[in-house]
């Protein structure tokens, strides 16, 4: 009688697969956790050096981290018949400060475009150039606004122009990047159907790109809108006019005019809650087709 072979158990082939799922899941967890540990380990030396360097010692400091808020409110309150005057007082470098940050990011958008399409393979005017052109943006994004600030006020003075002109220089390398990434997803089918016709380079661009990608320009632009508020509100403090200069001068004279700077601070603070508000119901709608 011919000797039977057993059949294979259907679980048979399962079990090597899962040992490897297994392990590939083990060797996962304790790559995450050594990298988790590196991280805790870092920034426990870096913060320790900090400390070690700092004139006054994180923890020898702690304890007195709310006092300078609390004069500040304290005085405010004790001089809050004079809130609406300093409001009012100080609304026009509120709106210096919007003028820079609008200026600089419309400015700086429109660098943005030429360079983000300079740059997009595919589109760009001279492909070679490429990689040109995203160093450009990448120095354009590294340097920050308060070290280009610094070095045009030197040169030009203090005033809003410097300030304006190194939000714009680093807006154009931030949204010139994003720009770029948007410029990939764009269909080449109308560029190639006005190159048939034999439209320009820039008109290529200008009617067959920027159409498509309009919306999202303007909810980049929007977003970068928001943050240049801020910076520009920042570049006060070095001199670049608007209100972040006026809030340094309430804040150098100290107590005695800690009024002056609460009433500041809720300016800024109410500006920048209303542009974000603005911006972002704006984006929305540009982004999901009307919806708020």
């Amino acid at each position: 009688m011919a000797e039977l072979t057993a059949a294979p158990h259907p679980g048979n082939g399962i079990d090597p697969i899962r040992a490897e799922y297994m392990a590939l899941t083990r060797r996962k967890r304790l790559y995450g956790g050594l990298t988790l540990l590196v991280f805790v380990l870092l920034m426990l030396s870096g913060f320790t050096l900090a400390d070690s360097r700092n004139a006054g010692g994180f923890w020898d400091g702690l304890h007195r981290i709310f006092d300078f808020p609390a004069q500040v409110l304290g005085e405010a309150w004790d001089k809050i018949d004079l809130m609406p005057a300093h409001l009012v007082k100080f609304f026009p470098a509120l709106i210096e400060t919007i003028n820079i940050a609008a200026v600089s990011t419309l400015v700086g958008a429109m660098l943005a475009i030429v360079l983000s399409l300079l740059s997009t393979r595919g589109l760009a005017r001279f492909p070679a150039l490429i990689p040109l052109f995203r160093r450009i943006m990448d120095v354009m994004r590294a340097v920050p606004e308060i070290v280009i600030a610094l070095v045009l006020i030197f040169i030009l003075g203090g005033g809003p122009v410097p300030a304006m002109i190194a939000i714009a220089f680093h807006t154009a390398g931030a949204l010139g990047k994003l720009f770029s990434e948007v410029n990939e997803n764009a269909s080449l089918k109308p560029v190639e159907g006005l190159e048939s016709v034999g439209a320009n380079w820039t008109q290529r661009m200008l009617l067959g790109v920027v159409p498509q990608v309009a919306p999202n320009y303007l909810s980049y632009g929007l977003l970068r809108f928001e943050i240049n508020i801020r910076a520009s509100a920042i570049l006060g403090f070095v001199g670049a006019g608007g209100i972040g200069y006026e809030l340094k001068n309430a804040m150098s004279w100290g107590q005695g005019k800690f009024d002056e700077a609460a009433a500041i601070f809720l300016l800024l603070f109410g500006a920048i809650v209303v542009f974000d508000q603005v911006s972002s119901h704006f984006r929305n709608k540009l982004t999901h087709g009307g919806g708020a």
